[in-house]
Protein backbone atom coordinates (compact mmCIF):
# COMPACT_ATOMS: atom_id res chain seq x y z
CA UNK A 1 0.00 0.00 0.00
CA UNK A 2 1.21 3.76 -0.70
CA UNK A 3 2.02 5.39 2.28
CA UNK A 4 -1.04 7.63 3.05
CA UNK A 5 0.09 10.38 0.08
CA UNK A 6 -1.30 13.50 1.06
CA UNK A 7 -3.29 15.22 -2.14
CA UNK A 8 -1.98 18.33 -2.97
CA UNK A 9 -4.75 20.93 -4.30
CA UNK A 10 -2.54 23.39 -6.45
CA UNK A 11 -5.48 25.72 -6.10
CA UNK A 12 -5.54 27.82 -9.31
CA UNK A 13 -1.53 27.89 -8.27
CA UNK A 14 -2.04 28.72 -5.01
CA UNK A 15 -0.70 25.41 -3.57
CA UNK A 16 -3.39 24.83 -1.35
CA UNK A 17 -3.83 21.56 0.77
CA UNK A 18 -7.12 20.01 0.79
CA UNK A 19 -6.04 16.47 2.37
CA UNK A 20 -3.82 16.19 5.07
CA UNK A 21 -1.41 13.01 5.01
CA UNK A 22 -0.91 10.49 8.18
CA UNK A 23 2.65 9.41 7.25
CA UNK A 24 4.88 10.29 9.38
CA UNK A 25 8.45 12.00 8.16
CA UNK A 26 10.36 9.16 7.25
CA UNK A 27 7.85 8.61 4.97
CA UNK A 28 6.12 5.33 6.97
CA UNK A 29 2.86 5.15 7.66
CA UNK A 30 1.81 6.18 10.75
CA UNK A 31 -1.61 5.23 12.66
CA UNK A 32 -4.64 7.79 12.59
CA UNK A 33 -6.00 6.60 16.20
CA UNK A 34 -7.61 9.32 18.51
CA UNK A 35 -5.61 8.04 21.75
CA UNK A 36 -8.78 8.94 23.57
CA UNK A 37 -10.65 6.49 21.48
CA UNK A 38 -9.23 3.12 21.69
CA UNK A 39 -9.84 2.05 24.88
CA UNK A 40 -12.40 -0.36 26.15
CA UNK A 41 -15.50 -2.21 23.67
CA UNK A 42 -17.09 0.86 22.95
CA UNK A 43 -15.01 3.99 21.54
CA UNK A 44 -15.93 7.73 22.19
CA UNK A 45 -16.18 10.03 19.22
CA UNK A 46 -12.88 11.06 18.04
CA UNK A 47 -11.95 14.69 17.97
CA UNK A 48 -10.36 14.58 14.20
CA UNK A 49 -12.51 12.47 11.85
CA UNK A 50 -10.17 9.91 10.10
CA UNK A 51 -12.26 9.02 7.09
CA UNK A 52 -11.12 6.01 4.78
CA UNK A 53 -11.95 6.08 0.94
CA UNK A 54 -11.63 4.93 -2.32
CA UNK A 55 -11.23 7.11 -5.83
CA UNK A 56 -14.30 6.76 -7.61
CA UNK A 57 -16.94 8.73 -9.52
CA UNK A 58 -19.32 8.44 -6.45
CA UNK A 59 -17.03 8.46 -3.20
CA UNK A 60 -13.98 10.44 -3.80
CA UNK A 61 -12.43 12.52 -6.81
CA UNK A 62 -10.50 15.98 -7.53
CA UNK A 63 -12.56 18.54 -9.73
CA UNK A 64 -10.93 22.00 -10.63
CA UNK A 65 -8.74 21.12 -7.78
CA UNK A 66 -11.77 20.73 -4.94
CA UNK A 67 -12.11 17.06 -3.26
CA UNK A 68 -15.60 16.11 -4.43
CA UNK A 69 -18.20 13.18 -4.52
CA UNK A 70 -21.33 12.35 -3.58
CA UNK A 71 -19.92 10.11 -0.15
CA UNK A 72 -17.22 13.03 0.45
CA UNK A 73 -19.85 15.61 1.10
CA UNK A 74 -21.90 13.55 3.10
CA UNK A 75 -19.31 12.38 5.15
CA UNK A 76 -18.18 16.01 5.19
CA UNK A 77 -21.62 17.30 6.61
CA UNK A 78 -21.82 14.91 9.45
CA UNK A 79 -18.18 15.94 10.29
CA UNK A 80 -19.70 19.36 10.51
CA UNK A 81 -22.79 18.84 12.44
CA UNK A 82 -20.28 17.75 14.96
CA UNK A 83 -17.43 19.79 15.14
CA UNK A 84 -15.30 17.58 13.81
CA UNK A 85 -12.18 18.08 11.71
CA UNK A 86 -11.98 15.82 8.67
CA UNK A 87 -8.81 13.85 7.28
CA UNK A 88 -9.24 12.01 4.44
CA UNK A 89 -7.18 8.66 3.59
CA UNK A 90 -7.53 6.82 0.25
CA UNK A 91 -6.88 3.31 -0.15
CA UNK A 92 -5.72 1.75 -3.11
CA UNK A 93 -8.38 -1.29 -3.24
CA UNK A 94 -11.43 -2.64 -1.19
CA UNK A 95 -9.26 -4.71 0.82
CA UNK A 96 -7.11 -2.31 2.10
CA UNK A 97 -9.72 -0.03 2.79
CA UNK A 98 -11.34 -2.39 5.07
CA UNK A 99 -7.98 -3.08 6.48
CA UNK A 100 -8.03 0.55 7.79
CA UNK A 101 -10.61 -0.19 10.59
CA UNK A 102 -8.29 -3.19 11.73
CA UNK A 103 -5.41 -1.12 11.60
CA UNK A 104 -6.20 1.98 13.47
CA UNK A 105 -5.81 4.18 10.45
CA UNK A 106 -9.28 5.36 9.56
CA UNK A 107 -12.12 5.87 11.94
CA UNK A 108 -14.74 5.63 9.18
CA UNK A 109 -15.10 4.45 5.73
CA UNK A 110 -16.86 6.61 3.70
CA UNK A 111 -17.75 4.29 0.72
CA UNK A 112 -20.58 1.50 -0.04
CA UNK A 113 -19.24 -1.21 1.88
CA UNK A 114 -21.52 -4.05 0.76
CA UNK A 115 -23.80 -5.76 3.51
CA UNK A 116 -22.78 -9.25 3.17
CA UNK A 117 -22.22 -11.82 5.50
CA UNK A 118 -18.47 -11.55 5.19
CA UNK A 119 -18.45 -7.68 5.48
CA UNK A 120 -21.13 -8.15 8.70
CA UNK A 121 -18.22 -10.51 10.55
CA UNK A 122 -15.81 -7.34 10.22
CA UNK A 123 -16.61 -3.92 10.21
CA UNK A 124 -20.30 -2.49 12.11
CA UNK A 125 -22.22 -0.61 9.07
CA UNK A 126 -23.75 2.43 9.92
CA UNK A 127 -24.65 6.07 7.95
CA UNK A 128 -26.99 6.01 4.89
CA UNK A 129 -27.76 3.01 2.93
CA UNK A 130 -27.82 2.64 -0.66
CA UNK A 131 -29.30 -0.19 -2.81
CA UNK A 132 -27.58 -1.14 -6.58
CA UNK A 133 -27.68 -3.61 -8.85
CA UNK A 134 -26.19 -4.01 -12.29
CA UNK A 135 -27.94 -2.43 -15.17
CA UNK A 136 -27.68 -2.87 -18.98
CA UNK A 137 -27.26 0.29 -20.64
CA UNK A 138 -28.51 0.93 -23.90
CA UNK A 139 -28.73 3.08 -26.63
CA UNK A 140 -32.12 4.64 -27.21
CA UNK A 141 -33.98 4.46 -30.16
CA UNK A 142 -36.77 7.21 -30.97
CA UNK A 143 -36.37 8.36 -27.17
CA UNK A 144 -37.18 5.04 -25.81
CA UNK A 145 -35.14 1.77 -24.86
CA UNK A 146 -35.09 -0.92 -27.31
CA UNK A 147 -34.92 -3.70 -24.73
CA UNK A 148 -37.10 -3.55 -21.97
CA UNK A 149 -36.41 -7.19 -20.74
CA UNK A 150 -33.85 -9.48 -20.06
CA UNK A 151 -35.36 -12.43 -21.92
CA UNK A 152 -34.74 -9.84 -25.41
CA UNK A 153 -31.12 -10.36 -24.92
CA UNK A 154 -30.36 -13.53 -27.11
CA UNK A 155 -29.18 -12.38 -30.34
CA UNK A 156 -27.51 -9.02 -28.75
CA UNK A 157 -24.27 -8.59 -28.41
CA UNK A 158 -23.25 -7.30 -24.89
CA UNK A 159 -19.64 -6.06 -23.84
CA UNK A 160 -18.29 -6.05 -20.98
CA UNK A 161 -14.72 -5.83 -18.90
CA UNK A 162 -12.95 -9.58 -19.25
CA UNK A 163 -13.24 -11.39 -15.56
CA UNK A 164 -14.85 -8.87 -14.09
CA UNK A 165 -18.54 -9.20 -11.69
CA UNK A 166 -20.39 -7.98 -14.82
CA UNK A 167 -19.47 -10.62 -16.93
CA UNK A 168 -19.86 -13.41 -14.51
CA UNK A 169 -23.62 -11.96 -14.12
CA UNK A 170 -23.69 -12.46 -17.65
CA UNK A 171 -22.69 -15.82 -17.94
CA UNK A 172 -25.54 -16.64 -15.38
CA UNK A 173 -28.05 -14.58 -17.17
CA UNK A 174 -27.20 -16.42 -20.14
CA UNK A 175 -27.60 -19.79 -18.40
CA UNK A 176 -30.98 -18.49 -17.21
CA UNK A 177 -32.65 -16.99 -20.47
CA UNK A 178 -31.18 -20.75 -22.28
CA UNK A 179 -28.28 -18.69 -23.92
CA UNK A 180 -27.74 -17.14 -26.68
CA UNK A 181 -26.37 -13.98 -25.58
CA UNK A 182 -22.73 -13.14 -27.19
CA UNK A 183 -21.02 -11.33 -24.14
CA UNK A 184 -17.93 -10.23 -25.61
CA UNK A 185 -14.75 -9.63 -22.81
CA UNK A 186 -12.41 -6.85 -23.30
CA UNK A 187 -8.95 -6.35 -21.72
CA UNK A 188 -9.21 -3.46 -18.93
CA UNK A 189 -6.50 -2.52 -20.09
CA UNK A 190 -7.57 -1.24 -23.34
CA UNK A 191 -11.10 -0.06 -21.98
CA UNK A 192 -12.65 0.50 -18.92
CA UNK A 193 -16.28 0.02 -17.69
CA UNK A 194 -17.10 3.47 -17.61
CA UNK A 195 -15.34 4.09 -20.66
CA UNK A 196 -18.14 1.82 -22.24
CA UNK A 197 -21.02 3.43 -21.69
CA UNK A 198 -19.54 6.88 -23.72
CA UNK A 199 -18.50 3.89 -26.54
CA UNK A 200 -22.43 3.00 -26.33
CA UNK A 201 -23.78 6.58 -26.26
CA UNK A 202 -21.55 7.05 -29.72
CA UNK A 203 -22.50 3.90 -31.07
CA UNK A 204 -19.39 1.92 -31.03
CA UNK A 205 -20.84 -0.65 -28.75
CA UNK A 206 -24.23 -1.74 -28.93
CA UNK A 207 -24.45 -2.51 -25.30
CA UNK A 208 -22.83 -2.80 -21.51
CA UNK A 209 -23.30 -3.43 -18.05
CA UNK A 210 -22.50 -1.59 -14.97
CA UNK A 211 -23.56 -0.90 -11.63
CA UNK A 212 -26.88 1.46 -11.56
CA UNK A 213 -25.19 4.09 -8.63
CA UNK A 214 -22.18 4.74 -11.51
CA UNK A 215 -24.91 4.43 -14.05
CA UNK A 216 -27.05 7.13 -12.99
CA UNK A 217 -24.48 9.71 -12.60
CA UNK A 218 -22.94 8.87 -16.39
CA UNK A 219 -26.70 9.26 -17.31
CA UNK A 220 -25.65 12.71 -16.25
CA UNK A 221 -23.29 12.93 -19.36
CA UNK A 222 -25.36 11.33 -21.94
CA UNK A 223 -28.84 12.29 -22.86
CA UNK A 224 -28.94 9.59 -25.27
CA UNK A 225 -28.45 6.27 -23.34
CA UNK A 226 -31.32 4.36 -21.28
CA UNK A 227 -29.83 2.60 -17.84
CA UNK A 228 -33.27 1.53 -16.64
CA UNK A 229 -32.84 -2.29 -17.28
CA UNK A 230 -31.77 -4.15 -14.24
CA UNK A 231 -29.73 -7.55 -15.17
CA UNK A 232 -28.84 -8.58 -11.04
CA UNK A 233 -30.56 -8.96 -7.90
CA UNK A 234 -30.06 -5.94 -5.28
CA UNK A 235 -27.20 -4.91 -3.17
CA UNK A 236 -27.46 -3.09 0.13
CA UNK A 237 -23.98 -0.96 0.82
CA UNK A 238 -23.58 1.88 3.35
CA UNK A 239 -20.83 3.24 5.16
CA UNK A 240 -19.04 1.00 8.03
CA UNK A 241 -16.78 1.70 11.23
CA UNK A 242 -14.78 -0.78 13.02
CA UNK A 243 -16.63 -3.53 15.22
CA UNK A 244 -15.36 -1.71 18.78
CA UNK A 245 -16.92 1.78 17.47
CA UNK A 246 -20.36 1.37 18.36
CA UNK A 247 -20.39 4.58 19.43
CA UNK A 248 -19.50 6.16 16.19
CA UNK A 249 -22.04 4.21 14.28
CA UNK A 250 -24.50 5.09 16.68
CA UNK A 251 -24.11 8.94 16.20
CA UNK A 252 -23.87 8.43 12.37
CA UNK A 253 -27.05 5.86 12.21
CA UNK A 254 -28.69 9.11 14.40
CA UNK A 255 -27.28 12.28 11.97
CA UNK A 256 -28.65 9.96 9.27
CA UNK A 257 -32.19 9.66 10.32
CA UNK A 258 -32.69 13.71 11.12
CA UNK A 259 -33.91 16.27 8.87
CA UNK A 260 -31.21 18.16 8.35
CA UNK A 261 -29.39 15.33 6.66
CA UNK A 262 -31.83 13.91 4.49
CA UNK A 263 -32.33 17.43 3.52
CA UNK A 264 -28.83 17.55 2.82
CA UNK A 265 -28.80 14.04 1.02
CA UNK A 266 -31.33 15.45 -1.67
CA UNK A 267 -29.48 18.48 -2.37
CA UNK A 268 -26.21 16.51 -2.69
CA UNK A 269 -27.84 13.75 -4.83
CA UNK A 270 -29.26 15.82 -6.80
CA UNK A 271 -26.04 17.74 -7.74
CA UNK A 272 -24.03 13.84 -8.33
CA UNK A 273 -27.07 12.18 -10.03
CA UNK A 274 -29.32 14.66 -11.75
CA UNK A 275 -27.98 17.64 -13.18
CA UNK A 276 -26.52 17.82 -16.28
CA UNK A 277 -23.05 17.47 -16.86
CA UNK A 278 -23.23 17.31 -20.70
CA UNK A 279 -21.15 19.38 -22.82
CA UNK A 280 -22.34 20.02 -26.73
CA UNK A 281 -19.92 18.81 -29.38
CA UNK A 282 -17.35 22.21 -30.44
CA UNK A 283 -18.96 22.11 -33.75
CA UNK A 284 -22.14 22.99 -32.19
CA UNK A 285 -20.35 25.49 -29.81
CA UNK A 286 -18.78 27.39 -32.67
CA UNK A 287 -22.27 28.09 -34.44
CA UNK A 288 -23.86 29.23 -31.17
CA UNK A 289 -20.89 31.35 -30.23
CA UNK A 290 -21.09 32.61 -33.90
CA UNK A 291 -24.31 33.74 -34.23
CA UNK A 292 -24.36 35.00 -30.46
CA UNK A 293 -21.77 37.71 -32.03
CA UNK A 294 -22.90 41.37 -31.53
CA UNK A 295 -21.89 42.54 -34.50
CA UNK A 296 -19.96 45.74 -35.37
CA UNK A 297 -16.75 43.96 -34.44
CA UNK A 298 -17.85 43.40 -30.68
CA UNK A 299 -18.45 39.94 -29.26
CA UNK A 300 -20.41 40.75 -26.36
CA UNK A 301 -20.83 43.11 -23.80
CA UNK A 302 -17.77 42.53 -21.33
CA UNK A 303 -15.14 43.20 -24.52
CA UNK A 304 -13.92 46.29 -22.63
CA UNK A 305 -12.90 43.45 -19.72
CA UNK A 306 -11.98 40.99 -21.89
CA UNK A 307 -9.88 43.54 -23.26
CA UNK A 308 -8.54 45.04 -20.24
CA UNK A 309 -7.63 42.22 -18.38
CA UNK A 310 -6.25 40.16 -21.31
CA UNK A 311 -3.42 42.40 -21.61
CA UNK A 312 -2.37 41.42 -17.79
CA UNK A 313 -1.14 38.12 -19.30
CA UNK A 314 -0.67 38.40 -22.28
CA UNK A 315 -3.68 36.71 -24.29
CA UNK A 316 -5.46 37.65 -26.95
CA UNK A 317 -8.45 38.90 -25.63
CA UNK A 318 -10.75 36.92 -27.88
CA UNK A 319 -8.91 33.51 -26.17
CA UNK A 320 -10.38 35.06 -22.70
CA UNK A 321 -13.71 36.19 -24.82
CA UNK A 322 -13.81 32.40 -25.86
CA UNK A 323 -13.39 30.80 -22.48
CA UNK A 324 -15.95 32.92 -21.15
CA UNK A 325 -18.52 32.01 -23.88
CA UNK A 326 -17.80 28.46 -23.55
CA UNK A 327 -18.31 28.48 -19.36
CA UNK A 328 -21.18 30.81 -19.04
CA UNK A 329 -22.79 31.42 -22.48
CA UNK A 330 -21.66 34.92 -21.04
CA UNK A 331 -24.69 34.80 -18.74
CA UNK A 332 -23.25 36.01 -14.83
CA UNK A 333 -26.16 34.50 -13.00
CA UNK A 334 -25.32 30.90 -14.23
CA UNK A 335 -24.28 28.44 -11.90
CA UNK A 336 -22.64 24.75 -12.61
CA UNK A 337 -23.41 21.36 -11.22
CA UNK A 338 -20.31 21.82 -8.85
CA UNK A 339 -20.97 25.54 -7.88
CA UNK A 340 -19.03 27.64 -10.39
CA UNK A 341 -20.22 31.32 -10.40
CA UNK A 342 -20.45 34.14 -12.70
CA UNK A 343 -19.17 35.13 -16.20
CA UNK A 344 -15.39 32.66 -15.91
CA UNK A 345 -17.52 30.00 -13.90
CA UNK A 346 -15.38 30.29 -11.00
CA UNK A 347 -15.66 27.93 -7.88
CA UNK A 348 -15.75 29.77 -4.76
CA UNK A 349 -12.93 28.33 -3.06
CA UNK A 350 -11.15 29.67 -6.09
CA UNK A 351 -12.70 32.99 -6.20
CA UNK A 352 -11.83 33.76 -2.61
CA UNK A 353 -8.06 32.06 -3.18
CA UNK A 354 -8.05 34.92 -5.61
CA UNK A 355 -9.18 37.82 -3.53
CA UNK A 356 -12.87 37.88 -3.99
CA UNK A 357 -15.30 37.63 -1.95
CA UNK A 358 -18.43 35.18 -2.07
CA UNK A 359 -21.11 38.53 -2.28
CA UNK A 360 -19.15 39.12 -5.19
CA UNK A 361 -18.47 36.46 -7.22
CA UNK A 362 -20.97 37.23 -10.26
CA UNK A 363 -19.71 40.87 -11.07
CA UNK A 364 -18.63 40.52 -14.31
CA UNK A 365 -15.59 42.58 -13.89
CA UNK A 366 -14.31 41.63 -10.26
CA UNK A 367 -15.42 37.64 -11.86
CA UNK A 368 -12.99 38.32 -14.93
CA UNK A 369 -9.72 39.87 -13.04
CA UNK A 370 -9.73 36.88 -10.45
CA UNK A 371 -9.87 34.42 -13.68
CA UNK A 372 -6.76 35.88 -14.96
CA UNK A 373 -5.53 35.64 -11.65
CA UNK A 374 -6.14 32.31 -11.49
CA UNK A 375 -5.18 32.05 -15.55
CA UNK A 376 -1.48 33.60 -14.70
CA UNK A 377 -1.35 31.22 -11.88
CA UNK A 378 -1.43 27.89 -13.83
CA UNK A 379 0.98 29.88 -16.82
CA UNK A 380 3.85 30.11 -13.85
CA UNK A 381 2.93 26.71 -13.10
CA UNK A 382 3.21 25.04 -16.70
CA UNK A 383 6.13 27.15 -17.99
CA UNK A 384 8.78 24.69 -17.09
CA UNK A 385 6.66 22.06 -18.20
CA UNK A 386 5.67 23.20 -21.52
CA UNK A 387 7.99 25.58 -22.44
CA UNK A 388 6.33 26.74 -25.55
CA UNK A 389 4.07 29.55 -25.16
CA UNK A 390 1.50 28.32 -27.55
CA UNK A 391 1.10 24.76 -26.85
CA UNK A 392 1.08 25.84 -23.29
CA UNK A 393 -2.04 27.49 -23.79
CA UNK A 394 -4.08 24.49 -24.50
CA UNK A 395 -2.27 23.05 -21.74
CA UNK A 396 -3.77 26.18 -19.20
CA UNK A 397 -6.80 25.80 -20.39
CA UNK A 398 -7.53 22.65 -19.92
CA UNK A 399 -6.39 23.20 -16.09
CA UNK A 400 -8.56 26.59 -15.66
CA UNK A 401 -11.16 23.10 -16.35
CA UNK A 402 -9.88 20.41 -14.23
CA UNK A 403 -7.55 21.84 -12.05
CA UNK A 404 -4.30 21.70 -12.26
CA UNK A 405 -3.38 18.88 -10.46
CA UNK A 406 -4.99 16.45 -13.18
CA UNK A 407 -3.17 17.90 -16.05
CA UNK A 408 0.40 17.57 -14.50
CA UNK A 409 -1.03 14.14 -13.64
CA UNK A 410 -1.70 13.96 -17.62
CA UNK A 411 1.72 14.90 -18.01
CA UNK A 412 3.60 12.31 -16.10
CA UNK A 413 0.77 9.11 -17.77
CA UNK A 414 2.30 11.26 -21.52
CA UNK A 415 5.82 10.66 -20.38
CA UNK A 416 5.81 6.82 -19.36
CA UNK A 417 3.40 5.54 -22.51
CA UNK A 418 5.68 7.12 -24.60
CA UNK A 419 3.55 10.59 -25.68
CA UNK A 420 5.27 13.71 -26.18
CA UNK A 421 4.55 15.50 -22.56
CA UNK A 422 5.04 18.56 -24.13
CA UNK A 423 2.25 18.42 -26.95
CA UNK A 424 -1.20 18.15 -26.04
CA UNK A 425 -3.55 17.30 -28.73
CA UNK A 426 -2.93 13.65 -29.47
CA UNK A 427 -0.31 13.48 -26.82
CA UNK A 428 -1.38 14.69 -23.24
CA UNK A 429 -5.13 14.68 -23.41
CA UNK A 430 -4.86 11.11 -24.82
CA UNK A 431 -3.36 10.60 -21.35
CA UNK A 432 -5.78 12.56 -19.23
CA UNK A 433 -8.34 10.60 -20.65
CA UNK A 434 -6.70 7.35 -18.86
CA UNK A 435 -7.29 8.83 -15.79
CA UNK A 436 -10.46 7.09 -15.52
CA UNK A 437 -8.42 3.78 -15.40
CA UNK A 438 -7.26 2.23 -11.96
CA UNK A 439 -4.62 0.68 -14.22
CA UNK A 440 -3.33 4.08 -14.52
CA UNK A 441 -4.71 6.20 -11.44
CA UNK A 442 -3.45 3.79 -8.95
CA UNK A 443 0.16 4.38 -10.38
CA UNK A 444 2.56 5.81 -7.67
CA UNK A 445 3.47 8.56 -9.68
CA UNK A 446 0.14 9.37 -10.43
CA UNK A 447 -0.61 11.60 -7.62
CA UNK A 448 -4.31 12.97 -7.81
CA UNK A 449 -6.46 9.95 -8.55
CA UNK A 450 -9.61 9.28 -10.38
CA UNK A 451 -10.45 11.98 -12.94
CA UNK A 452 -13.21 11.58 -15.98
CA UNK A 453 -11.44 13.53 -18.46
CA UNK A 454 -13.23 12.98 -21.95
CA UNK A 455 -14.96 16.35 -20.70
CA UNK A 456 -11.96 18.56 -20.46
CA UNK A 457 -10.42 17.13 -23.58
CA UNK A 458 -13.42 18.22 -25.32
CA UNK A 459 -13.35 21.62 -23.26
CA UNK A 460 -10.40 22.65 -24.88
CA UNK A 461 -10.96 21.75 -28.12
CA UNK A 462 -14.40 24.07 -27.48
CA UNK A 463 -12.58 27.00 -26.77
CA UNK A 464 -10.02 26.78 -29.16
CA UNK A 465 -12.21 25.89 -32.10
CA UNK A 466 -13.88 29.42 -30.34
CA UNK A 467 -11.53 31.66 -30.35
CA UNK A 468 -10.23 30.67 -34.03
CA UNK A 469 -13.42 31.68 -35.08
CA UNK A 470 -13.61 34.31 -33.51
CA UNK A 471 -9.77 35.33 -34.77
CA UNK A 472 -11.37 35.09 -38.32
CA UNK A 473 -15.06 37.49 -37.43
CA UNK A 474 -13.38 39.90 -35.32
CA UNK A 475 -10.28 41.90 -35.78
Amino acid sequence: MKPCRGIVMTLWGALLFLAWSCTGGDGRKAPCHDTAADSGSVRALPDTLVVGTLYSPTSYFIYRDQPMGYEYEMISRYAADRHMPVRVKLADNFHELIGMLASGEAHILAYEIPKTTEYKSQVLHCGPENETHQVLVQPLVNGRPEITDVTELPGRKVVVEKDSKYYYRLVNLNREVGGGIEIQPVSKDSVVTEDMIGMVAAGEIPLTVIDSDIARISRTYYDDIDVSLPIGMEQRASWAVARNASALAADVDEWTKGNSAKAESKAIYRRYYELSKQLPEAEGVVQGARSAILGNGRISQYDDIFRRYASDIGWDWRLLAAQAYNESHFDVNVVSWAGARGLMQLMPRTAAAMGLPASQITDPELNVKAAVKAIAALEKMFASKVPDRNERLKFVVAAYNSGGAHIFDAIVIARKSGRDPQVWDGNVEQALLLKSNPEYYRDPEVKYGYFKGTQTVRYVKRVMDTFNMYKTQIH
